[in-house]
C-alpha cells in the first residue's frame, strides 16, 4: 500500500461519491466518508507517511541504544556512569508528556521529524539492556584478544561486539516500529499533532467526531482503519517472531526438533 498502492489507487478528493457509501456500495470497496472520499484512498494514500515515522522511529531509537548501550558497557568507568545517569533520566521522563510537550514547540510537519519525536526517549530503556549484554560479551575470549592485538574500540565494538546482539537488536528494532504506529495514531486522533497528510488516526479522529461510534451505518469508516492497524502490527509481531527463529540459536533448535518430530509421527502413522 505505501509504494504500488499510492499509483494504482486514486488519490482522496471531496466527492469521489456519496457521503456514507456501505462497502462493496458504487464501485467503493471500503465505502466513504461523510465527505464522499473513499475510504481505501484515504487508507492507502495514509501508509508512505505512516513508513516514513515508522522507519525514522525505528531507526532513530536502534542506533542511539545501540551506541549508548555498547559504548557505556565496553569502555565502563567515567563514561558508564554519565550515559547510564543521562538514560536513567529518561527512563524517568514519562514519554506521552514528554512528546506532547516537543510536539507543541517543534511543530513537526514531515513524517521523518514526526517519527523521532515520537520515540525522543524511547531508546533508554533499551540501550539499558544492551549494556547489560556488553557487559558480559566483553568478558569473552576473542574480544580479549582483540584487546590486546591493539584494535581500537569502534573496531572491536564494530567487529567483536555488536555483530553478537544484532539478533537482539534486530527484534527490538520491530517492537520500536510496533510502538511508533500506536503512538502516531494515538496522537493524531488526540489531535496534539499536526493534521498535515493523511493518518489512520486522523481518520479515526473524524470517524468519532462523525458519529461512526453510535451510529451503525456509519461504523466502516471507523473500523477499516482499526483493522489496518491489526493487521500491520501483528504483520510486525510475525516478523518479529520469525526474526527471533532465525537468529536465536536456542528458538531454531527447539523449532527443528518440533519439525522433526512431527515428521516422525506422520510416517509413523
Amino acid at each position: 500500500m505505501g509504494t504500488i498502492g499510492v499509483v494504482l489507487v486514486e488519490a482522496p478528493e471531496i466527492g469521489q461519491g456519496p457521503r456514507f457509501a456501505a462497502l462493496f456500495t458504487d464501485g467503493h470497496i471500503l465505502g466513504t466518508d461523510n465527505q464522499g472520499r473513499d475510504l481505501l484512498a484515504l487508507t492507502v494514500h495514509a501508509t508512505p507517511a505512516m513508513l516514513e515515522m515508522i522507519i525514522s522511529g525505528a531507526v532513530f531509537t536502534t542506533i542511539v541504544a545501540t551506541i549508548v548501550g555498547t559504548v557505556s558497557g565496553y569502555k565502563g568507568g567515567i563514561i558508564d556512569r554519565i550515559s547510564m545517569v543521562v538514560t536513567d533520566i529518561m527512563l524517568t521522563i514519562p514519554g506521552l508528556p514528554l512528546v506532547i510537550v516537543i510536539a507543541a514547540i517543534l511543530d513537526p510537519r514531515t513524517p521523518w521529524v514526526v517519527g523521532i519525536v515520537l520515540t525522543i526517549n524511547a531508546w533508554a530503556g533499551l540501550a539499558r539492556t544492551i549494556r547489560a549484554q556488553v557487559l558480559t560479551v566483553r568478558e569473552e575470549s576473542y574480544v580479549e584478544a582483540s584487546r590486546v592485538m591493539g584494535f581500537s574500540t569502534s573496531g572491536i565494538l564494530r567487529r567483536d561486539i555488536i555483530p553478537q546482539l544484532m539478533p537482539y537488536i534486530g527484534v527490538n528494532f520491530m517492537q520500536a516500529a510496533r510502538n511508533v504506529i500506536f503512538a502516531s495514531v494515538g496522537l493524531y486522533y488526540l489531535g496534539v499533532l499536526p493534521f498535515t497528510h493523511y493518518n489512520w488516526g486522523i481518520i479515526l479522529n473524524q470517524a468519532y467526531g462523525g458519529g461512526a461510534l453510535w451510529n451503525v451505518s456509519y461504523f466502516h469508516w471507523m473500523a477499516v482503519p482499526i483493522v489496518t492497524i491489526s493487521l500491520i502490527s501483528l504483520s510486525l509481531i510475525l516478523l518479529t517472531q520469525s526474526a527471533d527463529r532465525v537468529f536465536n540459536p536456542r528458538v531454531r533448535a527447539k523449532h527443528s526438533r518440533t519439525i522433526s518430530d512431527d515428521d516422525d509421527a506422520v510416517e509413523h502413522n
